[in-house]
């Protein structure tokens, strides 16, 4: 959850990095993120149904670097999916329909 100055807390972040997808899938972990990324309206983009083309862009937010780091450290979540990142903080994912 964001704090008042538009941080994530610690906890999310944890729970960001340590999210079994294998157990919970991968839309829960996607809500946390969205919570916890300030203008996700806008840094935010997914389309697709059978796959999600799923994009986030820090915006050069340090706390939405904190998020995407978190969200990289997360070892499944990043090897089933991660598909590039570009300089900038862009980061693009691919999350097939079977295993989501």
């Amino acid at each position: 959850m964001l704090d008042e100055n538009n941080y994530p807390d610690e906890e999310s972040l944890k729970q960001i990095k340590e999210w079994d997808i294998l157990e919970n899938g991968v839309l829960g972990l996607l809500d946390i993120v969205k919570e916890n990324t300030k203008w996700a309206d806008r840094q935010i983009t997914h389309r697709g149904k059978r796959v999600v083309y799923y994009t986030y862009h820090t915006g050069g937010w340090s706390g939405n670097e904190d998020v995407i780091k978190a969200l990289m450290r997360n070892f499944f979540f990043r090897s089933l999916y991660w598909e590039k990142t570009e300089r900038g903080g862009h980061y693009y994912f691919r999350i097939n329909s079977h295993l989501r």
